[in-house]
Protein backbone atom coordinates (compact mmCIF):
# COMPACT_ATOMS: atom_id res chain seq x y z
CA UNK A 1 0.00 0.00 0.00
CA UNK A 2 1.46 3.68 -0.75
CA UNK A 3 1.81 5.99 2.06
CA UNK A 4 -0.81 8.68 1.64
CA UNK A 5 1.51 11.69 1.70
CA UNK A 6 2.04 10.05 -2.11
CA UNK A 7 -1.60 11.98 -2.57
CA UNK A 8 -0.80 14.86 -0.85
CA UNK A 9 2.67 15.12 -2.67
CA UNK A 10 2.72 14.61 -6.57
CA UNK A 11 5.85 15.08 -6.76
CA UNK A 12 7.22 12.75 -3.77
CA UNK A 13 9.19 15.71 -2.43
CA UNK A 14 7.82 15.34 0.76
CA UNK A 15 7.43 12.01 0.89
CA UNK A 16 11.13 11.84 0.33
CA UNK A 17 12.08 14.15 2.92
CA UNK A 18 9.89 12.73 5.58
CA UNK A 19 11.58 8.86 4.57
CA UNK A 20 15.06 10.17 5.35
CA UNK A 21 14.04 12.28 8.46
CA UNK A 22 11.47 9.78 9.69
CA UNK A 23 8.24 12.20 9.00
CA UNK A 24 5.21 10.01 9.67
CA UNK A 25 2.57 9.87 7.26
CA UNK A 26 0.59 11.42 10.12
CA UNK A 27 2.07 14.37 10.20
CA UNK A 28 1.84 15.60 6.82
CA UNK A 29 -1.86 14.44 7.09
CA UNK A 30 -2.67 16.22 9.61
CA UNK A 31 -0.47 19.47 8.58
CA UNK A 32 -2.77 18.87 5.29
CA UNK A 33 -6.00 18.71 7.11
CA UNK A 34 -5.50 21.47 8.95
CA UNK A 35 -4.61 23.78 6.03
CA UNK A 36 -8.19 22.30 4.81
CA UNK A 37 -9.95 23.28 7.96
CA UNK A 38 -8.78 27.20 7.59
CA UNK A 39 -9.17 26.92 3.57
CA UNK A 40 -12.88 26.03 4.16
CA UNK A 41 -12.97 28.38 7.05
CA UNK A 42 -11.54 31.63 4.80
CA UNK A 43 -14.35 30.76 1.85
CA UNK A 44 -17.37 29.71 3.96
CA UNK A 45 -18.75 33.40 4.17
CA UNK A 46 -19.39 32.89 0.21
CA UNK A 47 -21.56 30.03 1.12
CA UNK A 48 -23.86 32.48 3.18
CA UNK A 49 -24.14 35.23 0.27
CA UNK A 50 -25.07 32.41 -2.51
CA UNK A 51 -27.82 30.95 0.33
CA UNK A 52 -29.19 34.31 0.97
CA UNK A 53 -29.07 35.38 -2.80
CA UNK A 54 -30.67 31.83 -3.93
CA UNK A 55 -33.94 32.26 -1.43
CA UNK A 56 -34.81 35.75 -3.83
CA UNK A 57 -37.92 34.27 -5.85
CA UNK A 58 -36.15 33.84 -9.68
CA UNK A 59 -38.65 36.35 -11.26
CA UNK A 60 -37.81 38.99 -8.76
CA UNK A 61 -34.04 38.39 -9.04
CA UNK A 62 -34.39 38.85 -12.69
CA UNK A 63 -36.37 41.99 -12.20
CA UNK A 64 -33.21 43.63 -9.85
CA UNK A 65 -30.75 42.12 -11.96
CA UNK A 66 -31.78 43.88 -15.48
CA UNK A 67 -32.86 47.31 -13.84
CA UNK A 68 -31.99 50.76 -15.11
CA UNK A 69 -30.23 50.96 -11.57
CA UNK A 70 -28.20 47.99 -11.74
CA UNK A 71 -27.18 48.81 -14.80
CA UNK A 72 -25.76 52.71 -13.79
CA UNK A 73 -24.16 50.68 -10.90
CA UNK A 74 -22.25 48.42 -13.43
CA UNK A 75 -21.44 50.97 -15.83
CA UNK A 76 -20.19 53.43 -12.84
CA UNK A 77 -18.13 50.71 -11.09
CA UNK A 78 -16.47 49.28 -14.57
CA UNK A 79 -15.75 53.00 -15.81
CA UNK A 80 -13.96 54.02 -12.29
CA UNK A 81 -12.21 50.60 -12.63
CA UNK A 82 -10.89 51.07 -15.63
CA UNK A 83 -9.99 55.12 -15.59
CA UNK A 84 -7.98 54.60 -12.03
CA UNK A 85 -6.12 52.10 -13.71
CA UNK A 86 -5.43 53.96 -16.78
CA UNK A 87 -4.65 56.79 -14.95
CA UNK A 88 -2.20 55.32 -12.45
CA UNK A 89 -0.25 53.17 -14.88
CA UNK A 90 -0.02 57.13 -16.30
CA UNK A 91 1.27 58.44 -12.82
CA UNK A 92 3.58 54.98 -11.40
CA UNK A 93 5.23 54.49 -14.61
CA UNK A 94 6.62 57.74 -15.07
CA UNK A 95 7.59 57.96 -11.55
CA UNK A 96 9.21 54.42 -11.29
CA UNK A 97 11.59 55.36 -14.59
CA UNK A 98 12.72 58.96 -13.03
CA UNK A 99 13.49 57.34 -10.04
CA UNK A 100 15.50 53.85 -11.77
CA UNK A 101 16.57 55.21 -15.15
CA UNK A 102 17.79 58.68 -15.17
CA UNK A 103 20.31 61.02 -12.99
CA UNK A 104 17.39 62.56 -10.91
CA UNK A 105 18.90 63.83 -7.95
CA UNK A 106 18.18 62.30 -4.70
CA UNK A 107 16.71 59.21 -5.95
CA UNK A 108 16.47 57.71 -2.94
CA UNK A 109 13.90 60.58 -1.08
CA UNK A 110 12.01 61.21 -4.00
CA UNK A 111 11.14 56.94 -4.09
CA UNK A 112 9.86 57.81 -0.77
CA UNK A 113 7.38 60.94 -1.13
CA UNK A 114 6.25 58.50 -4.77
CA UNK A 115 5.91 55.56 -2.46
CA UNK A 116 4.23 57.22 1.09
CA UNK A 117 0.85 57.97 -0.54
CA UNK A 118 -0.25 54.13 -0.20
CA UNK A 119 -0.40 54.36 3.92
CA UNK A 120 -3.29 56.71 3.73
CA UNK A 121 -6.65 55.83 3.23
CA UNK A 122 -7.93 57.29 0.00
CA UNK A 123 -11.11 57.87 2.25
CA UNK A 124 -9.13 60.52 4.43
CA UNK A 125 -7.88 62.28 1.08
CA UNK A 126 -11.60 62.16 -0.88
CA UNK A 127 -13.09 63.94 3.27
CA UNK A 128 -9.98 66.70 2.66
CA UNK A 129 -10.56 67.35 -0.91
CA UNK A 130 -14.10 67.50 -0.89
CA UNK A 131 -13.63 70.25 2.05
CA UNK A 132 -11.19 72.07 0.11
CA UNK A 133 -13.31 72.74 -2.97
CA UNK A 134 -16.94 74.08 -3.36
CA UNK A 135 -18.81 76.81 -2.61
CA UNK A 136 -17.53 77.31 1.33
CA UNK A 137 -14.44 75.18 1.20
CA UNK A 138 -11.10 75.96 2.56
CA UNK A 139 -9.95 77.64 -0.71
CA UNK A 140 -12.98 79.53 -0.68
CA UNK A 141 -12.92 80.82 2.86
CA UNK A 142 -8.95 81.59 2.45
CA UNK A 143 -8.94 83.11 -0.92
CA UNK A 144 -12.28 84.31 -2.25
CA UNK A 145 -11.92 82.13 -4.94
CA UNK A 146 -14.71 78.96 -5.67
CA UNK A 147 -13.50 76.52 -7.15
CA UNK A 148 -15.89 73.34 -8.76
CA UNK A 149 -16.91 70.32 -6.07
CA UNK A 150 -14.39 67.70 -6.85
CA UNK A 151 -17.24 65.04 -5.72
CA UNK A 152 -19.37 62.34 -7.97
CA UNK A 153 -17.44 59.56 -10.43
CA UNK A 154 -14.83 61.72 -11.77
CA UNK A 155 -14.05 63.15 -7.92
CA UNK A 156 -13.81 59.16 -6.92
CA UNK A 157 -11.69 58.40 -9.73
CA UNK A 158 -9.18 61.29 -9.39
CA UNK A 159 -9.15 60.75 -5.35
CA UNK A 160 -8.48 56.82 -5.46
CA UNK A 161 -5.99 57.28 -8.44
CA UNK A 162 -3.53 59.65 -6.02
CA UNK A 163 -3.69 56.99 -3.43
CA UNK A 164 -3.44 53.72 -5.72
CA UNK A 165 -0.68 54.64 -7.79
CA UNK A 166 2.08 53.61 -5.85
CA UNK A 167 0.77 49.72 -6.68
CA UNK A 168 2.11 50.77 -9.80
CA UNK A 169 5.08 52.39 -9.03
CA UNK A 170 6.47 50.03 -6.77
CA UNK A 171 5.92 47.16 -8.65
CA UNK A 172 6.94 48.53 -12.20
CA UNK A 173 10.27 50.06 -10.38
CA UNK A 174 11.09 46.39 -8.62
CA UNK A 175 10.88 45.12 -12.33
CA UNK A 176 13.15 48.17 -13.96
CA UNK A 177 15.80 47.37 -11.47
CA UNK A 178 15.79 43.65 -11.95
CA UNK A 179 16.01 44.18 -15.84
CA UNK A 180 18.70 43.96 -17.90
CA UNK A 181 19.52 47.25 -18.99
CA UNK A 182 22.47 46.43 -21.70
CA UNK A 183 19.52 45.35 -24.02
CA UNK A 184 18.39 48.76 -23.89
CA UNK A 185 21.66 49.98 -24.12
CA UNK A 186 21.99 47.73 -27.17
CA UNK A 187 18.80 48.83 -29.19
CA UNK A 188 20.37 52.58 -28.94
CA UNK A 189 23.19 51.59 -30.44
CA UNK A 190 21.07 50.05 -33.51
CA UNK A 191 20.15 53.86 -33.63
CA UNK A 192 16.69 53.34 -31.58
CA UNK A 193 15.46 56.69 -30.59
CA UNK A 194 14.53 56.65 -26.26
CA UNK A 195 11.01 56.13 -27.39
CA UNK A 196 11.16 53.73 -29.58
CA UNK A 197 13.63 51.66 -27.32
CA UNK A 198 11.39 52.20 -24.46
CA UNK A 199 8.18 50.68 -26.64
CA UNK A 200 10.59 47.62 -28.27
CA UNK A 201 12.95 46.56 -25.00
CA UNK A 202 12.01 47.84 -22.04
CA UNK A 203 8.32 47.60 -22.22
CA UNK A 204 7.88 43.97 -22.96
CA UNK A 205 10.12 43.67 -20.26
CA UNK A 206 8.81 45.42 -17.46
CA UNK A 207 5.19 44.90 -18.92
CA UNK A 208 4.45 41.78 -16.12
CA UNK A 209 5.40 44.34 -13.11
CA UNK A 210 3.02 47.12 -14.64
CA UNK A 211 0.52 44.16 -14.80
CA UNK A 212 1.05 42.96 -11.42
CA UNK A 213 0.02 47.06 -10.27
CA UNK A 214 -2.52 47.72 -12.66
CA UNK A 215 -4.39 45.00 -11.25
CA UNK A 216 -3.69 45.62 -7.48
CA UNK A 217 -4.77 49.46 -8.72
CA UNK A 218 -7.99 48.12 -10.35
CA UNK A 219 -9.01 45.96 -7.60
CA UNK A 220 -8.80 49.10 -5.47
CA UNK A 221 -11.04 50.91 -6.86
CA UNK A 222 -13.84 48.61 -7.07
CA UNK A 223 -13.62 47.10 -4.19
CA UNK A 224 -13.06 50.63 -2.27
CA UNK A 225 -15.99 51.60 -0.23
CA UNK A 226 -15.27 54.77 1.48
CA UNK A 227 -14.22 57.30 -1.01
CA UNK A 228 -17.18 56.64 -3.11
CA UNK A 229 -19.58 56.83 -0.86
CA UNK A 230 -17.61 59.92 0.29
CA UNK A 231 -18.30 61.76 -2.65
CA UNK A 232 -21.58 60.04 -3.47
CA UNK A 233 -20.70 57.98 -6.35
CA UNK A 234 -22.90 55.48 -7.45
CA UNK A 235 -21.05 52.10 -7.64
CA UNK A 236 -21.37 48.79 -6.42
CA UNK A 237 -19.46 48.58 -3.15
CA UNK A 238 -21.45 52.03 -1.69
CA UNK A 239 -24.97 50.64 -3.30
CA UNK A 240 -24.53 47.44 -1.23
CA UNK A 241 -23.76 49.31 2.03
CA UNK A 242 -27.10 51.62 1.11
CA UNK A 243 -28.95 49.14 0.10
CA UNK A 244 -28.06 46.70 3.54
CA UNK A 245 -28.55 50.05 5.63
CA UNK A 246 -31.93 50.04 3.62
CA UNK A 247 -32.86 46.28 5.20
CA UNK A 248 -33.28 45.59 1.31
CA UNK A 249 -30.85 42.46 1.93
CA UNK A 250 -31.77 40.61 -1.16
CA UNK A 251 -30.93 43.47 -3.66
CA UNK A 252 -27.63 43.84 -1.80
CA UNK A 253 -26.85 40.02 -2.08
CA UNK A 254 -27.48 39.88 -5.47
CA UNK A 255 -25.67 43.27 -6.04
CA UNK A 256 -22.48 41.18 -4.11
CA UNK A 257 -22.55 38.78 -6.33
CA UNK A 258 -22.27 40.49 -9.36
CA UNK A 259 -19.53 41.83 -7.81
CA UNK A 260 -17.67 39.35 -7.15
CA UNK A 261 -18.25 38.32 -11.11
CA UNK A 262 -16.54 41.44 -12.14
CA UNK A 263 -13.89 40.79 -10.13
CA UNK A 264 -13.43 36.92 -10.90
CA UNK A 265 -13.25 38.30 -15.14
CA UNK A 266 -10.53 40.96 -13.79
CA UNK A 267 -8.22 38.12 -12.93
CA UNK A 268 -9.11 35.80 -15.78
CA UNK A 269 -8.28 38.77 -17.96
CA UNK A 270 -4.60 39.71 -15.71
CA UNK A 271 -3.49 36.09 -15.68
CA UNK A 272 -3.29 36.67 -19.21
CA UNK A 273 -2.16 40.34 -19.56
CA UNK A 274 0.49 39.56 -16.88
CA UNK A 275 2.24 36.58 -18.48
CA UNK A 276 6.13 37.13 -17.70
CA UNK A 277 7.60 35.09 -20.86
CA UNK A 278 9.11 38.46 -22.27
CA UNK A 279 10.59 38.96 -18.91
CA UNK A 280 14.64 38.46 -18.08
CA UNK A 281 15.99 37.79 -14.75
CA UNK A 282 19.36 39.00 -16.03
CA UNK A 283 20.86 42.45 -14.59
CA UNK A 284 22.63 44.88 -15.71
CA UNK A 285 23.60 48.39 -14.69
CA UNK A 286 23.54 50.33 -17.95
CA UNK A 287 23.71 53.85 -18.26
CA UNK A 288 21.64 56.49 -16.59
CA UNK A 289 19.33 58.70 -18.60
CA UNK A 290 20.78 62.17 -18.79
CA UNK A 291 17.75 64.27 -17.65
CA UNK A 292 19.45 67.72 -18.20
CA UNK A 293 17.38 70.84 -17.94
CA UNK A 294 14.42 68.57 -17.90
CA UNK A 295 15.87 67.31 -14.12
CA UNK A 296 13.84 70.84 -12.73
CA UNK A 297 10.39 69.87 -13.94
CA UNK A 298 10.92 66.25 -13.05
CA UNK A 299 11.51 67.50 -9.48
CA UNK A 300 8.87 69.65 -9.56
CA UNK A 301 6.71 66.67 -10.91
CA UNK A 302 7.09 64.40 -8.04
CA UNK A 303 7.48 67.85 -5.45
CA UNK A 304 3.57 67.96 -7.10
CA UNK A 305 2.34 64.52 -6.27
CA UNK A 306 3.92 64.37 -2.61
CA UNK A 307 2.08 67.67 -2.22
CA UNK A 308 -1.47 66.69 -3.16
CA UNK A 309 -1.51 63.30 -1.92
CA UNK A 310 0.10 64.03 1.63
CA UNK A 311 1.20 67.75 2.24
CA UNK A 312 -3.00 68.91 1.37
CA UNK A 313 -4.52 66.40 3.89
CA UNK A 314 -2.21 66.67 6.65
CA UNK A 315 -2.02 70.50 5.95
CA UNK A 316 -6.13 70.45 6.31
CA UNK A 317 -6.50 68.07 9.23
CA UNK A 318 -3.91 70.05 10.89
CA UNK A 319 -6.23 73.49 10.70
CA UNK A 320 -9.42 71.41 11.52
CA UNK A 321 -7.40 70.34 14.92
CA UNK A 322 -7.18 73.99 15.57
CA UNK A 323 -9.72 75.46 14.83
CA UNK A 324 -13.06 75.39 16.98
CA UNK A 325 -16.22 76.31 14.54
CA UNK A 326 -19.62 75.44 15.33
CA UNK A 327 -21.93 73.48 18.12
CA UNK A 328 -20.15 70.86 19.67
CA UNK A 329 -21.53 67.40 19.05
CA UNK A 330 -20.40 64.84 22.37
CA UNK A 331 -20.20 62.00 20.39
CA UNK A 332 -17.90 62.84 18.13
CA UNK A 333 -15.69 64.12 20.41
CA UNK A 334 -12.54 62.32 20.35
CA UNK A 335 -11.62 59.88 22.82
CA UNK A 336 -8.32 57.93 23.79
CA UNK A 337 -9.81 54.68 23.65
CA UNK A 338 -10.72 54.91 19.84
CA UNK A 339 -7.34 54.82 19.08
CA UNK A 340 -7.00 51.96 21.80
CA UNK A 341 -9.75 49.75 19.97
CA UNK A 342 -8.30 50.02 16.61
CA UNK A 343 -5.15 49.06 17.69
CA UNK A 344 -6.51 46.04 19.78
CA UNK A 345 -8.75 44.73 16.56
CA UNK A 346 -5.63 45.01 14.19
CA UNK A 347 -3.36 43.69 16.83
CA UNK A 348 -5.63 40.51 17.33
CA UNK A 349 -6.25 40.35 13.45
CA UNK A 350 -2.63 40.41 12.79
CA UNK A 351 -2.03 37.75 15.79
CA UNK A 352 -5.06 35.13 14.41
CA UNK A 353 -3.86 35.69 10.93
CA UNK A 354 -0.36 34.73 11.09
CA UNK A 355 -1.69 31.57 13.40
CA UNK A 356 -3.53 30.58 10.35
CA UNK A 357 -1.31 31.36 7.88
CA UNK A 358 1.66 29.53 9.31
CA UNK A 359 0.41 25.73 8.66
CA UNK A 360 -1.08 26.85 5.03
CA UNK A 361 2.55 28.37 4.13
CA UNK A 362 4.54 25.91 5.55
CA UNK A 363 2.33 23.20 4.15
CA UNK A 364 2.56 25.11 0.86
CA UNK A 365 5.88 26.04 0.57
CA UNK A 366 6.81 22.19 1.29
CA UNK A 367 4.99 20.72 -0.76
CA UNK A 368 4.25 21.05 -4.44
CA UNK A 369 1.22 19.04 -4.89
CA UNK A 370 -1.71 19.99 -6.22
CA UNK A 371 -3.82 19.96 -2.95
CA UNK A 372 -0.90 22.13 -1.53
CA UNK A 373 -1.62 24.39 -3.85
CA UNK A 374 -5.10 24.73 -3.55
CA UNK A 375 -5.66 25.11 -0.11
CA UNK A 376 -3.20 28.10 -0.23
CA UNK A 377 -4.93 29.47 -2.98
CA UNK A 378 -8.18 29.37 -1.52
CA UNK A 379 -6.82 31.45 1.08
CA UNK A 380 -6.55 34.36 -1.26
CA UNK A 381 -10.29 34.30 -2.35
CA UNK A 382 -10.82 36.68 0.59
CA UNK A 383 -8.16 39.33 -0.81
CA UNK A 384 -10.00 39.21 -4.16
CA UNK A 385 -13.88 39.89 -2.66
CA UNK A 386 -14.47 43.94 -1.60
CA UNK A 387 -14.72 43.89 2.17
CA UNK A 388 -18.39 44.71 1.80
CA UNK A 389 -19.29 41.89 0.47
CA UNK A 390 -17.74 39.65 3.49
CA UNK A 391 -19.15 42.05 5.80
CA UNK A 392 -22.35 41.24 4.00
CA UNK A 393 -21.78 37.42 4.00
CA UNK A 394 -20.93 37.47 8.05
CA UNK A 395 -23.81 39.49 8.60
CA UNK A 396 -26.02 37.04 7.19
CA UNK A 397 -24.28 33.98 8.92
CA UNK A 398 -23.73 36.06 12.90
CA UNK A 399 -27.88 37.06 12.48
CA UNK A 400 -28.94 33.73 11.40
CA UNK A 401 -26.69 31.18 12.97
CA UNK A 402 -24.32 32.97 15.58
CA UNK A 403 -26.91 35.69 16.71
CA UNK A 404 -24.25 35.54 19.88
CA UNK A 405 -21.43 36.60 18.29
CA UNK A 406 -23.07 39.39 16.12
CA UNK A 407 -22.05 42.63 17.43
CA UNK A 408 -21.47 41.05 20.50
CA UNK A 409 -18.12 40.58 20.89
CA UNK A 410 -14.86 41.06 18.49
CA UNK A 411 -14.67 37.89 17.40
CA UNK A 412 -16.90 37.80 14.34
CA UNK A 413 -15.18 40.97 13.09
CA UNK A 414 -11.77 39.84 14.01
CA UNK A 415 -12.38 37.20 11.53
CA UNK A 416 -13.97 39.10 8.62
CA UNK A 417 -10.44 40.74 9.03
CA UNK A 418 -8.44 37.64 8.76
CA UNK A 419 -10.71 36.64 5.80
CA UNK A 420 -9.89 39.65 4.15
CA UNK A 421 -6.00 40.04 5.05
CA UNK A 422 -5.08 36.23 5.34
CA UNK A 423 -2.89 36.60 2.05
CA UNK A 424 -1.09 39.15 3.21
CA UNK A 425 0.52 36.77 5.53
CA UNK A 426 0.11 33.92 3.86
CA UNK A 427 2.58 35.29 0.88
CA UNK A 428 5.23 36.30 3.19
CA UNK A 429 4.99 33.78 5.29
CA UNK A 430 5.50 30.74 2.43
CA UNK A 431 8.37 33.31 1.22
CA UNK A 432 10.45 32.58 4.19
CA UNK A 433 9.29 28.61 4.30
CA UNK A 434 11.10 28.25 0.69
CA UNK A 435 14.19 30.10 1.91
CA UNK A 436 14.69 27.66 4.19
CA UNK A 437 17.56 25.12 3.58
CA UNK A 438 16.10 21.67 3.42
CA UNK A 439 19.81 20.69 4.44
CA UNK A 440 19.41 22.43 7.76
CA UNK A 441 15.90 20.16 8.77
CA UNK A 442 17.84 17.55 7.94
CA UNK A 443 21.00 18.07 10.68
CA UNK A 444 18.46 18.74 12.96
CA UNK A 445 16.35 15.24 12.59
CA UNK A 446 19.75 13.12 12.36
CA UNK A 447 19.86 14.45 16.26
CA UNK A 448 16.90 12.85 16.90
CA UNK A 449 14.83 15.92 17.18
CA UNK A 450 10.94 15.36 16.46
CA UNK A 451 8.96 17.22 13.98
CA UNK A 452 7.91 19.75 16.27
CA UNK A 453 10.89 19.88 17.92
CA UNK A 454 12.63 20.88 14.46
CA UNK A 455 9.90 23.07 13.83
CA UNK A 456 9.89 25.09 17.15
CA UNK A 457 13.35 25.40 17.28
CA UNK A 458 15.18 25.73 13.92
CA UNK A 459 12.55 26.27 11.75
CA UNK A 460 10.15 28.99 13.06
CA UNK A 461 13.41 31.12 14.26
CA UNK A 462 14.21 31.29 10.29
CA UNK A 463 10.77 32.14 9.24
CA UNK A 464 10.39 34.74 12.18
CA UNK A 465 10.91 37.76 10.00
CA UNK A 466 8.40 36.68 7.14
CA UNK A 467 6.21 35.79 9.98
CA UNK A 468 6.59 39.51 12.03
CA UNK A 469 6.44 41.11 8.58
CA UNK A 470 2.68 39.45 7.52
CA UNK A 471 1.43 40.48 10.59
CA UNK A 472 2.49 44.21 10.30
CA UNK A 473 1.02 44.24 7.11
CA UNK A 474 -2.29 42.64 8.54
CA UNK A 475 -2.18 45.35 11.01
CA UNK A 476 -1.36 48.30 8.80
CA UNK A 477 -4.73 47.25 6.33
CA UNK A 478 -6.47 46.29 9.34
CA UNK A 479 -6.31 49.88 10.86
CA UNK A 480 -8.18 51.38 7.57
CA UNK A 481 -10.43 48.67 6.99
CA UNK A 482 -13.78 50.62 7.27
CA UNK A 483 -17.10 48.71 5.53
CA UNK A 484 -16.61 45.62 7.65
CA UNK A 485 -15.91 47.71 10.83
CA UNK A 486 -19.28 49.60 10.07
CA UNK A 487 -21.25 46.59 9.87
CA UNK A 488 -19.62 43.93 12.31
CA UNK A 489 -18.51 46.38 15.48
CA UNK A 490 -19.49 45.17 18.58
CA UNK A 491 -22.09 47.64 20.45
CA UNK A 492 -20.09 50.48 21.94
CA UNK A 493 -17.05 50.00 20.96
CA UNK A 494 -15.79 52.68 18.21
CA UNK A 495 -12.85 53.04 16.26
CA UNK A 496 -11.06 55.52 14.37
CA UNK A 497 -12.25 54.74 11.19
CA UNK A 498 -16.26 54.97 12.90
CA UNK A 499 -15.27 58.04 14.30
CA UNK A 500 -13.98 59.47 10.73
CA UNK A 501 -17.44 57.88 8.93
CA UNK A 502 -19.81 59.48 11.46
CA UNK A 503 -18.27 62.80 11.46
CA UNK A 504 -17.97 63.12 7.75
CA UNK A 505 -22.34 61.99 7.41
CA UNK A 506 -22.75 64.76 10.07
CA UNK A 507 -20.76 67.56 7.94
CA UNK A 508 -18.59 68.09 11.50
CA UNK A 509 -15.08 67.23 9.67
CA UNK A 510 -13.50 69.33 12.73
CA UNK A 511 -13.96 65.70 14.58
CA UNK A 512 -12.05 63.47 11.65
CA UNK A 513 -9.51 65.76 12.65
CA UNK A 514 -7.59 63.64 15.75
CA UNK A 515 -8.28 60.05 14.56
CA UNK A 516 -7.37 60.84 11.01
CA UNK A 517 -4.19 62.32 11.51
CA UNK A 518 -3.57 59.63 14.03
CA UNK A 519 -4.61 56.88 11.56
CA UNK A 520 -1.85 58.42 8.90
CA UNK A 521 0.68 59.04 11.91
CA UNK A 522 -0.23 55.26 13.22
CA UNK A 523 0.34 53.70 9.30
CA UNK A 524 3.26 55.61 8.83
CA UNK A 525 5.37 54.34 11.39
CA UNK A 526 3.47 50.82 10.90
CA UNK A 527 5.57 50.92 6.97
CA UNK A 528 8.47 52.53 8.59
CA UNK A 529 9.03 49.60 10.99
CA UNK A 530 7.72 47.27 7.46
CA UNK A 531 10.37 48.64 5.33
CA UNK A 532 13.53 48.08 7.97
CA UNK A 533 12.01 44.84 8.57
CA UNK A 534 12.08 44.04 4.81
CA UNK A 535 15.49 45.88 4.40
CA UNK A 536 13.70 47.45 1.39
CA UNK A 537 16.20 49.62 -0.81
CA UNK A 538 15.18 52.20 -2.50
CA UNK A 539 17.32 54.38 -4.78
Amino acid sequence: MKPITTYFDSDGRFESLGERLGETDRSALALAAISAVIAFLVISPMFWLLWRASTVDPARAYGLIVSSQTATITLNSVLLMLAVTLFSILLGVPLAVLTTRTDLPYPRFWTVVAALPLVIPSYIGAIAFVSMFGSGGQIDSLFGMTIPRVDGLRGATFIITLYTYPYVFLTTRAALLSMDSSLVDAARTLNAGRLDAFRRVTLPQIRPGIAAGALLAGLYAISDFGTPAFMGAGVFTSTIYWEFSGFAVEYAALLALQLIAIVAVVLVIEAGIGSDEDASGATGAGGAIRLGAWKWPAMGFVSLIGIVTLVVPVAIFTNWLVRSVGDPIPALEFQAEFAANSVYLALLAALVACAFALPVAYYSGRSNSLVARVLERATYVGFAVPGVVIGLALVFLGTRTLPSFYRQGVWLLVFAYVVRFLPQAVGTVRSSVLQVDTATLEAARTLNAGPLETFRRVTLPLILPGVIAGGILVFLTTMKELPMTLMLQPIGMDTLVIVIWGAQNALAYRYAAVPALLLVLISGLTMVVLLRQEGYGVG
